[in-house]
């Protein structure tokens, strides 16, 4: 099966959308809503009220919808990998990898604000790759601090991928100091935006939701939670040693994506400890660039049977997890 995965030819999107069917099926039989857990943002609270009023509460179509939203997604993330030759051919690994990982929790595949963060930072990462080749950036930093903007609008703790974004102007370019007050700028205009709106609409009570944010350090006692975490975990750490050979005959460029993703990892990683209420629904932040990672181990795994085994050995422990635990 790997195989077929790590082969680029298009017609790989149908396997793509049968492989999403099956380990995402337990969640179409045990639908949920969608996520109202007191940390999500403004922006996310008007978005649902609006599609209730449309829709209704059916959890099949919240539920529906959150998978489709993945399984978007992970066709997404693939171009942009495939666009910058991130590996030797193209492939879609990283988005079966995704789609893999995302169904090790159920909290992954519920219709949440990290979701709809996702789709953003996939545009934020799309133009992250773009800050190398550009002579001035100024353009390409606003419009990321932009969407990060309207990313804290869904989800507050998100803007901590202001981090991310300077790290890779670093990365990526050298350091200028207009480039990085835009960026900030960007960052700010949306709340500036909503909060004048609101301001307008005399709905100033709603203002006090923008800033939802906090610090948790909870004591994680699901054995669910930690399965799902040590499994990516693993897949981060090999992918990233397996990576150390095929880095040094890379493009610069194709280097400084891949110090990006590292980056990229470590901040998804810390931002669920920022919620009002933690919720380890919010990792899924993390799934999207550490499937860049499990990709790589399948993808050098030059063994087929061997890759077929891990592969299994992955598929196995998601389906005990979701019927029998």
């Amino acid at each position: 099966m790997i195989r077929f995965f790590r082969s680029g030819n298009p017609l790989t999107v149908l396997l793509l959308l049968i492989y999403t069917l099956v380990v995402k099926f337990y969640y179409l039989i045990h639908p949920s809503s969608f996520v109202a857990d007191g940390s999500e943002g403004l922006l996310y609270h008007l978005l649902v009220k609006w599609m209730q009023a449309g829709i209704g509460n059916s959890p099949l179509i919240f539920t529906s919808l959150a998978i489709l939203l993945l399984f978007l997604q992970s066709l997404l993330f693939t171009r942009i990998i495939n666009h910058h030759r991130l590996f030797a051919r193209p492939t879609y690994l990283p988005a079966m990898c995704f789609l893999l990982f995302t169904s090790m929790l159920q909290s992954w595949n519920v219709f949440s604000p990290a979701l709809l963060v996702n789709l953003i930072m996939l545009w934020v990462f799309s133009s992250i790759t773009e800050l190398y080749t550009r002579t001035s950036a100024r353009d390409v930093v606003f419009n990321i601090g932009f969407a990060l903007g309207v990313c804290g609008l869904f989800y507050f703790p998100s803007v901590i991928f202001c981090v991310l974004l300077l790290a890779s102007m670093l990365i990526m370019r050298a350091f200028r100091l207009a480039e990085w007050i835009i960026a900030l700028l960007g960052l700010i205009c949306p709340i500036y935006l909503m909060g004048t709106y609101l301001f307008l609409t005399g709905q100033m009570t709603l203002l006090w939701k923008i800033p939802n944010i906090g610090l948790s350090l909870p004591m994680i006692k699901d054995y669910k939670v930690w399965g799902a975490m040590v499994a990516c975990l693993l897949f981060f750490v090999i992918g990233w040693l397996l990576l150390q050979r095929p880095l040094k005959k890379m493009l610069i460029q194709g280097r400084k994506i891949w110090a990006a993703l590292i980056i990229y990892v470590l901040v998804a990683m810390l931002i669920p400890f920022f919620n009002v209420h933690f919720s380890a629904g919010y990792w899924v932040l993390a799934v999207l660039p550490v499937s860049m990672f499990a990709g790589n181990v399948f993808w050098s795994v030059t063994n087929d049977t061997f890759a077929n085994i891990i592969h299994f050995i992955t598929l196995a422990y998601v389906i005990v997890m979701q019927y029998f635990s």
